[in-house]
């Protein structure tokens, strides 16, 4: 019987282990990865290799690093990511930024600053963010037609871009963010462990109330100690949300308040059962006396 118990407890490991080797992978092969969106099919084009960072939605602002790629006729030779002449990539998002490419030079990452237009943070950990950027390109002789190929790269968010075609030859690149699946997982841990422990620190107030035990101050240690030991989990939530977000009111505020009044209430009703021991005591001591 206990041989068959240790076998299934390592075939539950096993399956946990894999299943997360799963999601791990899963999620490894969808982010950061380079997505083509609305690429010129032929001629004369730039493409515009973008990589989202930095993602703040407590500013409600990201980091777009633009690096321009000519291909056609606009490379300085066959393969190359020097350009052969003058362009000019104009940028609308937060503000209007132009990005130059000079004749004979390969482009470098230029920093482009996007605001969110909706989406509230303390949603955290369902947020979801909106956002648009504006590609325009030109060279001495007029427009050039623009291609996006973008990827993202910050830990802590999940881009979902799409790209369509705005006015006078314009590309618009719009994108959603959410929390990454890790992130997720986390948040709803910490929601579950919050609510554990507040119910496991109740119970263990309800027994020493019953069981009339006065007061057991080990019992009390670990009662105060969990009640600090949420916050340094609370605070420890990944992408730091703001206080007031959803996971403060669904687990940690409650969580809180249980662990606190089942505190007061143990030592309360301890106080009174110790008063009371000493009372019986003296009057037994008194009652035995000459």
């Amino acid at each position: 019987m206990r041989g068959n118990r240790l076998v299934l407890a390592l075939l539950i490991v096993a399956v946990l282990c894999s299943a997360g080797t799963a999601l791990y992978l899963n999620e490894r092969n969808t982010r950061q990865q380079a997505r083509e969106l609305a690429l010129p099919g032929a001629g004369d084009w730039i493409e515009l290799d973008v990589t989202s960072q930095d993602i703040d939605p407590g500013t409600g602002e990201l980091t777009l690093y633009v690096v321009p790629v000519p291909r056609g006729g606009l490379a300085a030779g066959p393969g190359s990511s020097a350009f052969g002449r003058q362009a000019v990539i104009t940028v609308q998002a937060a503000d209007r930024t132009e990005l130059r490419a000079a004749p004979g030079e390969a482009a470098t990452p230029e920093p482009v600053k996007a605001n969110f237009h909706d989406g509230t943070v303390t949603d955290y950990p369902f947020d979801r963010h909106h956002f648009a950027v504006s590609f325009a390109a030109s060279d001495t002789s007029g427009a050039v037609p623009v291609g996006v190929v973008f990827r993202d790269v910050d830990p802590f968010f999940l881009v979902h871009p799409t790209s369509t075609a705005g006015s006078a030859g314009a590309t618009v690149l719009e994108g959603t963010v959410t929390r990454t699946r890790s992130t997720s997982i986390l948040a709803w841990f910490m929601i579950a462990a919050m609510w554990a422990l507040a119910l496991a620190v109740l119970a263990g107030a309800e027994v020493l109330r019953r069981g009339r035990q006065g007061m057991v101050w080990p019992s009390l240690g670990w009662m105060a100690a969990t009640l600090f030991a949420l916050v340094g989990m609370r605070n420890a939530a990944p992408g730091s949300p703001p206080i007031g977000s959803l996971i403060d009111y669904v687990a940690f505020f409650w969580a809180e308040g249980i662990i606190a009044a089942s505190l007061v209430v143990t030592v309360v009703s301890g106080s009174r059962i110790e008063r009371r021991k000493r009372a019986e005591a003296a009057a037994a001591a008194s009652g035995a006396g000459p």
